[in-house]
């Protein structure tokens, strides 16, 4: 990858000014008791549909997505068109549920989902294995946003040569201007920056489907190149006949539309607005982004058009090197900005999310003293800062295919809480806690062990996410058949406790949770 003076130095502007913006976003709708948690990490929950609309895009769609989609599709082909259908499933889904959680969170003070399961069933097992899972999905997610940092410091020509200090600065200096305003502003920060991301996002992917195409001789000769040069790929990392199964579609894209909400830095986001009206309103008016996503996703047909050789054998670098091909150098300066923002912002919700888990469901929860708003709120600051260390060091020290791997399996596992939370929101008096806890373990244990099995066959750690159900005879992502079984055993625990004749409070039954309001 080549240095542009040019392409870097308005790169570096646009750094540089929302990196300000996020300084200056303490400041921003500033509250009189800045040292409550739900100030710092929920904005005060003062979001209105607007601000809301920009802040849940920047969680959604971030520099993995921007990156990981068209790299898919320049990979595999139609298959990698998943991600437009999930994102449909998603917010329909939090449509379903999100307004009534959200009301019950203003009204109890919840901050995160676990709150939530603790006031709902009252079993500390329960929710502490809500709290570990939420954190074990958000860590290499918040890794995998700093492999996207590294692929646009890549494709700019920097920090690619040299010792590892010199080699890694960039991400570390990346790092470090995060951090920092993080810890100030808290998710005022992400929520000012998401204004820039998406729109300089919809700036550049609006000019890319009309520049590349009038370059190329139009959208049927894309296809047609696009497709000879997918005929010539020998596929190495995916079995072709997954590759093209229905069933692995359908699949993938449900089981990762149903999953998304329940990761803790989306609860974040959708925690912070104003109430369950701005919610549902957003739910609605969201599927916007998904056009954008379907022109994000034909920006890997285009690189396959143009022919992109990708640095490194990377399809991770073939959307930076097609702009860089396409775009006169000072707009491929505003491109990489805009995938390092949407870096960025999802990176600060993700430490933010795990933060809120650590103080109010680990510190808070188990801590025999008293603890004060204030040292409630330090805490999770401090643990924002710990977690993006963990997420470099990560980067630094082990292969990104690393990061990638625990991704999936943390999609597998956080889907697994699904049930807990449906039940709790929707139901009065079935669900027994002790058959939801086992639900959500034994389904966890299910599905690490088929990506394991799928390892096995591709000769990678946890190299997949599809595998054979024992039910059926064709591939399914795993979170679904793992969810299944979570179903089957919540469903017949709550049964043979109810047979057994549970107290209901024993049982996990906890006061039936408020109806949702505006």
């Amino acid at each position: 990858m080549t240095f542009n003076a040019v392409t870097f130095t308005v790169f570096l502007v646009l750094i540089a000014v929302v990196t300000v913006m996020g300084f200056v976003a303490s400041r921003w709708r500033r509250a009189k008791q800045a040292d409550r948690l739900d100030e710092w990490a929920l904005g005060g929950r003062t979001f209105g549909p607007f601000v809301t609309w920009f802040l849940l895009g920047g969680d959604l769609y971030s520099a993995y997505t921007l990156i990981a989609v068209p790299a898919a599709i320049f990979s595999m082909g139609a298959f990698g068109f998943y991600a437009v259908p999930n994102a449909i499933v998603l917010y329909a889904l939090g449509f379903l549920f999100l307004p009534k959680l959200v009301s019950l969170a203003h009204k109890k003070g919840y901050v995160t989902l676990t709150d939530f399961v603790n006031d709902r069933f009252g079993s500390k097992a329960l929710s502490l294995a809500i709290t570990i899972t939420g954190l074990l999905a958000t860590l290499p997610y918040l890794a995998l946003q700093l492999v996207g940092l590294e692929v646009v410091f890549g494709a700019l020509g920097i920090g690619g040569s040299g010792s590892w200090f010199v080699r890694d600065l960039p991400l570390l200096i990346a790092f470090g201007v995060l951090a920092a305003y993080t810890y100030s502003a808290g998710l005022r920060a992400p929520a000012l920056i998401a204004f820039v991301k998406d729109g300089l996002t919809y700036l550049v992917v609006i000019a890319a489907v009309i520049w590349v195409p009038i370059k190329l001789g139009g959208f049927g000769e894309i296809f047609r190149k696009g497709g000879a040069a997918l005929a010539g790929k020998t596929t190495s990392t995916l079995d072709p006949a997954i590759a093209v199964n229905p069933s692995v579609y359908l699949t993938l894209a449900l089981g990762s539309g149903m999953a998304f909400f329940l990761y803790p830095h989306a609860i974040t986001g959708v925690f912070a607005s104003r109430g369950a009206k701005t919610v549902r309103r957003n739910m609605s008016v969201l599927p916007i982004y998904t056009v954008l996503l379907g022109f994000v996703a034909l920006l890997g047909m285009m690189a396959l058009a143009m022919g992109v050789k990708p640095h490194d054998g990377n399809p991770q670098y073939a959307v930076p090197q097609l702009l860089s091909a396409v775009f006169p150098p000072w707009l491929t300066g505003v491109a990489y900005a805009a995938i390092a923002m949407s870096a960025l912002v999802p990176a600060a919700i993700m430490a933010i999310a795990a933060g809120n888990l650590v103080s109010r469901n680990l510190y808070r929860q188990y801590r025999t003293k008293p603890v004060s708003a204030k040292s409630e709120t330090l805490v999770s600051k401090v643990v924002s800062v710990l977690v993006k260390v963990g997420a470099l060091v990560f980067v630094l020290t082990l292969d990104a295919k690393f990061a990638l791997n625990f991704q999936l399996l943390g999609g597998i596992w956080i889907l697994q809480t699904l049930p807990t939370v449906l039940f709790g929101l929707f139901t009065k008096r079935f669900a027994d806690r002790r058959a939801l806890l086992a639900g959500l373990l034994v389904s966890v244990v299910y599905g690490t062990w088929a990506a394991y099995q799928v390892k096995s066959a591709t000769g990678g750690p946890f190299g997949g996410s599809t595998a054979k159900p024992f039910f059926l005879d064709s591939p399914i992502y795993i979170a679904i058949s793992a969810l299944a079984l979570n179903f089957a055993v919540v469903v017949l625990g709550s049964v043979l406790a109810r047979a057994l004749g549970a107290h209901p409070r024993a049982a996990g039954v906890a006061e039936e949770p408020v109806a949702a309001s505006n």
